[in-house]
């Protein structure tokens, strides 16, 4: 029992150690920027791109990778190479980021939600199997913060109903399932690179596939129409016309050197982190308290993490809430967000503005996203589900010790801080 002043209430805060710094830099890349950069030679499927997109697919264990501008398009583009066309229903779990959903949109299918597992916040397979209609073409499982989708039962359900899956891996570069990367168990993967990502260049993205005409379709969307004239024996040269409705989503030079250059420490990054998984689990195991590490599915046989994922219980915090719990554990130095707007209740995706495709598609056939409820979607983000940022899972032992320790304080004096929340909130009131 820690009877330390908590330091919301004016005591010394649990964690000293500085937080590792994010995006890292290493020499290398510094090297091959100056490089590029005097070579002018900054777009247009250089030799960093190349390099990166087969270092990449080894990496995933996907036949190909293709680079492109973000990690938005990369979703819209493999959509569609899968052949999700206008008028197609589109399965996505309700907690995701909200360009997830945007991205169908975007290509002209309808957006179904879903409710998502409680515990790992990820898409749940029985909601999937439910929502399925005549007009279901695709199911996106994204695999969220620090866990990864049931994809043995996600692609026993598309086999049945015959459904396209695209893998959203924007938290989870280097997941494996069973052995299996994630981005490489379903039909294509789509990957983020922006700046907070585990693997970043500031912004960009990818799509990885097992399947050539995948492949060529996603190049020729986003390399402005044009297309290998035979990838068996080139994936970049002999550009021709591809006859396909090309845009330009390319990735620049400078972002492919950046990218080289985290790829290069990801593997031991990824051991790391979750080493110092493992150590927060065990830590809050012996703590005891309301808040723990979400169950891993022993199917995973390597972990990323954009976040741990953690569960909060307010049945054992006595009635205080995870916001209360959060605020005084960051006074401690220890950060725990929550996570994702439901996307139907999401400020930044106003489904019926003017500006969104919904107010103008037949409301007879979309989903009411007004009045949508998913049950589990909804508590996470009101009472349980609080995160765990990857770059604090990178530090020392001691740094995670210390966050033990600050949630410790706070488990120990969970009154002191429900009643710090309040005046906090009050305060905030008069504002």
């Amino acid at each position: 029992m820690s009877n330390t002043r908590l330091a919301i209430e004016g005591g010394k805060a649990a964690v000293t150690i500085k937080t590792v710094r994010w995006p890292m830099v290493g020499r290398e890349e510094v090297r091959w920027m100056t490089e590029v950069v005097k070579s002018g030679k900054w777009s247009w499927l250089g030799q960093h791109e190349r390099a990166f997109c087969e270092e990449y697919s080894r990496f995933i264990g996907s036949k190909y990778a293709i680079g492109l501008a973000n990690g938005t398009v990369t979703l819209q583009c493999a959509l569609q190479a899968v052949g999700v066309v206008p008028g197609d229903e589109v399965i996505v779990p309700g907690m995701t980021w909200c360009a997830t959903a945007q991205a169908a949109l975007d290509i002209g299918a309808d957006v179904v939600l879903v409710d998502i597992d409680p515990e790992t916040l990820c898409i749940d397979p029985g909601a999937i199997e439910k929502a399925i209609t005549r007009r279901t073409r695709a199911i996106i499982p994204v695999h969220l913060y620090g866990c990864m989708c049931d994809m043995d039962a996600i692609m026993r359900i598309a086999r049945k109903h015959k459904l396209k899956v695209v893998e959203d891996v924007a938290h989870q570069h280097g997941s494996q399932w069973k052995g299996k990367g994630a981005g490489a168990i379903g039909d294509a993967g789509s990957f983020s690179f922006q700046q907070s990502k585990v693997l970043t260049c500031g912004e960009g993205g990818a799509v990885t596939t097992n399947n050539p005409e995948i492949y060529k379709t996603v190049f020729a969307l986003k390399q402005v129409g044009w297309g290998p004239k035979d990838s068996k024996k080139s994936l970049f040269d002999n550009l021709e016309p591809a006859n396909r409705y090309g845009h330009n989503y390319r990735m620049t030079e400078m972002q492919a050197v950046l990218l080289r250059g985290g790829l290069l420490r990801l593997a031991a990054q990824t051991a790391l982190r979750e080493k110092r998984a493992a150590q927060f689990r065990k830590g809050l195991e012996a703590i005891g308290g309301p808040l723990r590490v979400a169950v891993r599915d022993p199917r995973i046989t390597r972990q990323a993490y954009y976040a741990l994922t953690c569960y909060y219980d307010p049945a054992r915090a006595g009635g205080v809430s995870k916001q209360a719990f959060a605020h005084a554990v960051a006074a401690e130095g220890c950060t725990l967000s929550g996570p994702y707007w439901p996307v139907y209740r999401s400020p930044l995706l106003n489904l019926y503005d003017r500006t969104s495709p919904v107010p103008f598609r037949d409301q007879k056939k979309i989903q009411d996203y007004r009045h949508l409820k998913l049950p589990n979607t909804e508590r996470c983000v009101a009472e349980t589900a609080l995160m765990l940022g990857h770059p604090a899972l990178l530090g020392s032992a001691a740094y995670i010790d210390q966050h033990l320790e600050a949630v410790r304080k706070v488990t120990d004096q969970l009154a002191a801080a429900g009643k710090a929340w309040e005046k906090h909130q009050k305060a905030q009131r008069k504002k």
